[in-house]
């Protein structure tokens, strides 16, 4: 039993808890990918803040919560959601019930909408309990071989073309100069779109990354040179999500 799960009871705060929960990054993960204190918490709670229910039905499903899984209370938290709805989100926690942020995929408040609920949660005086589990930021430079010392996540680019260009060629620019490692990630099925723009952005010695299904069974991950991506360029996995990574040569 853990330590968490041995103080799980609410009758002993004023205020619940918010545990922020990590979820697998592939959707026929199972929970191998997460640590068995994150597993007996997500299994106690009966509230949760989450980006959409049926999400986050099977991933409990998947985790083993006992259920029933429609007799959980589920807030629904999204980037449509209005700062003025946040505090009902944490109503839970603010009454006295351990309260789970749930990712869609890897880490909560991440590259994710749950970071202004963490906040409220501080202005609040809720506790914050972050739980172990995967990312694909930190799992995508470990396996990069770039600069690990120094890196930059933007999320994602401007979709537009010329913006796009622009972005890359100011990031390049800071990377060499910081010797810094530039990270983003793109909707899946613009990942080909992305790969090529940056073959043709940034300088011959740049390093690369590229990652794709990152945990999974059937992972890609590829660093060189984009003079060697040029001369051998890949076809990526349009329905994949994937994570990019580069260091100014």
């Amino acid at each position: 039993m853990t330590q968490h799960s041995r103080t799980a009871s609410p009758q002993a705060h004023a205020l619940g808890r918010l545990f922020l929960i990590p979820s697998p990054l592939w959707e026929t993960a199972d929970c191998l990918q997460m640590t068995p204190e994150t597993l007996d918490i997500a299994r106690q709670l009966r509230f949760f803040v989450v980006e959409e229910a049926k999400t986050a039905r099977r991933i409990l499903k998947v985790m083993g919560h006992p259920g029933p899984l429609s007799e959980l209370h589920f807030s629904l938290l999204n980037e449509h959601t209005a700062a003025s709805e946040l505090e009902q989100c944490l109503l839970p926690a603010l009454q006295g019930h351990d309260l789970g942020l749930l990712s869609e995929a890897g880490c909560p408040a991440v590259a994710d909408p749950g970071a202004p609920l963490v906040r409220l949660a501080h202005q609040k005086g809720v506790p914050v309990c972050p739980l172990i589990g995967p990312s694909s930021i930190l799992l995508g430079l470990m396996a990069s071989g770039l600069e690990g010392q120094r890196f930059c996540f933007h999320g994602y680019l401007p979709i537009e073309p010329a913006a796009r260009q622009h972005q890359l060629q100011l990031l390049e620019k800071r990377s060499r100069q910081a010797r810094e490692t530039q990270i983003f990630i793109e909707t899946p099925y613009r990942n080909q779109g992305l790969l090529r723009t940056l073959l043709d952005t940034l300088a011959p010695s740049t390093w690369l990354c590229v990652a794709q299904n990152l945990s999974a069974p059937h992972q890609w991950i590829h660093t060189t040179s984009i003079r060697e991506w040029i001369r051998n360029p890949p076809t990526l996995a349009a329905r994949t999500p994937a994570i990019f990574l580069f260091l100014a040569g």
